[in-house]
């Protein structure tokens, strides 16, 4: 099997979708057509919670947020459990909560936990040039080690870097559009619906070949916008510099020759912890000794395992890294903690969601899905793009390309071949797309969830999809012109 081209940032959605997480309303194998867009409502209400409630009410949320992404479940398992019964309600429970959210949150938390005891040392400014720099790099260590796992080493330095700016939150949203999504789309390694589409059959260096102009353009561009912002914020912070104190300037400039730090890398230990994590995610791919049930639910012996070591490296982090390192680095548990909540409640409320589009043109959503051919039956890639992108921006990525994977008819061969534009439209647009909202893609929220943790302002849900819908659209217009 080819299961063995897998990484951090890969594997994490992936393992939401491994399961029948497509179906997971109850409903039998053709009968999601039958399904009505009510059942959409706790999606929706999840998602208008998670946009409006922080601005209208933010104390609330705050303080309560766990409690009302529970009530958005609630919402549809009661009455799911009415129409179908509680044991049907008692089996979705347990299907996403063993299939999908237990190695979910396991394999995140060892990540996020590992991740935080390795330390970036060393004198780093957030001018122009070093924030572009992050960046550039960022994106490109995005398709080896994964959009999760770039975005996690990553985000902490560009937090530290960028302590003395006064304007910074710019940073932080092209940090998400680069480095947790565009540059994610080289290898399978780098996202996990590439990752898909490999265990599919598509060749891993297909999306290297047939994406890598869409891929450098996008980044080039949004590259050079951001330079070119982050110049003229960082020029007019140093006159109001000036203006105010010449001593406070000196401060701001917090660079002297006699306080540089070369760079280098603390808590090694977590490092060698980061590589295990590989180990078991490969682990998963290569090791398939059966099934066994938990809570009534089949799942493979290699996944209790993976999660039992996620657990052990989990804890091995937490006892072996210096305190310094993580106080150094900022880390608390409260972003995990928080995506731990949030989606839990987001997976359950999709799950109908995705078996309405899975279900084609017969589904409530078949109008949608009418729209990708042409009168003959040929395929529209810029439609499949579009479309594809457009739902990867508010339902997981992944789940999202696989669902147009198969709409275009789910050989990989005649995809690789003669529907190879239409197969590049649909992989661009999950990948590139997944940026266009907070959950898009996973490392998005935890980002977001980690620059709030340490004090610095993020945009609002709406405000967020804003800067997409300035910077990340008319970039895909141009993109839908030049490749599609």
């Amino acid at each position: 099997m080819r299961r063995w081209a897998v990484s951090l940032g890969a594997m994490l959605p992936v393992l939401l979708i491994a399961g029948p997480a497509l179906a997971a309303t109850g409903a039998a194998a053709g009968e999601e057509a039958a399904l009505s867009l009510l059942w959409g409502i706790p999606f929706a209400g999840m998602l208008l919670s998670i946009a409006l409630m922080p601005l209208l009410a933010g104390h609330l949320w705050h303080h309560h947020y766990g409690k009302i992404a529970a009530g958005w479940a609630l919402l549809f398992l009661v009455p799911f459990a009415a129409l179908h019964g509680p044991d049907a309600a008692w089996h979705e429970f347990t299907h996403v909560l063993v299939g999908e959210y237990l190695p979910f949150i396991t394999l995140l938390l060892a990540l996020y936990t590992a991740g935080g005891g390795v330390l970036l040392r060393g004198t780093l400014v957030g001018t122009p040039g070093v924030n572009t720099a992050l960046l550039a790099a960022g994106t490109l260590l995005a398709s080896i080690m994964g959009t999760t796992g770039a975005s996690m080493v990553l985000i902490r330095p560009l937090l530290r870097a960028n302590a003395g700016r006064r304007r910074k939150m710019h940073s932080f949203i092209f940090f998400i559009f680069l480095v947790s999504n565009i540059g994610g789309s080289l290898t399978p390694l780098g996202d996990p619906p590439l990752y898909l589409g490999f265990l599919q059959g598509v060749s891993f260096f297909w999306p290297t070949e047939h994406m890598f102009s869409e891929f450098l353009f996008c980044a080039i561009l949004l590259l050079a916008v951001y330079w070119l912002m982050d110049t003229w914020l960082y020029a007019r912070e140093q006159r109001e510099i000036v203006e105010e104190a010449a001593e406070e300037a000196a401060e701001h400039d917090h660079v002297a020759d006699s306080d540089h730090e070369p760079l280098g890398i603390a808590g090694w230990i977590n490092v060698g912890l980061l590589a295990l994590v590989v180990a078991g995610v490969l682990m998963q791919g290569i090791w398939l000794p059966g099934e066994v049930a938990l809570l009534g639910q089949p799942i493979g012996l290699e996944r209790i395992a993976a999660m039992l070591l996620f657990l052990l490296i989990t804890a091995a982090s937490v006892l072996w890294t210096p305190a310094g390192i993580r106080e150094t680095n900022g880390f608390t548990w409260g972003a995990i903690l928080e995506v731990a909540k949030l989606f839990a409640a987001i997976f359950l409320t999709m799950a109908p969601v995705l078996a309405m589009l899975k279900a084609g043109l017969e589904g409530p959503l078949g109008g949608l899905v009418a729209m990708t051919t042409d009168p003959n039956g040929q395929p529209i890639p810029e439609v499949y793009f579009w479309l594809t992108g457009a739902l990867s921006s508010f339902l997981d990525n992944a789940p999202t390309y696989l669902v147009f994977f198969n709409l275009a008819g789910g050989d990989a061969t005649h995809l690789m071949g003669d529907g190879a534009l239409t197969l590049a439209a649909i992989s661009c647009g999950a990948v590139f797309m997944g940026a266009n909202s907070y959950i898009g893609n996973a490392p998005n929220f935890m980002v977001k969830a980690i620059v709030e943790e340490q004090g610095e302002r993020m945009p609002s849900f709406f405000g967020y999809c804003g800067w997409a819908l300035v910077f990340l659209v008319p970039t895909f217009i141009l993109v839908t012109l030049l490749f599609f």
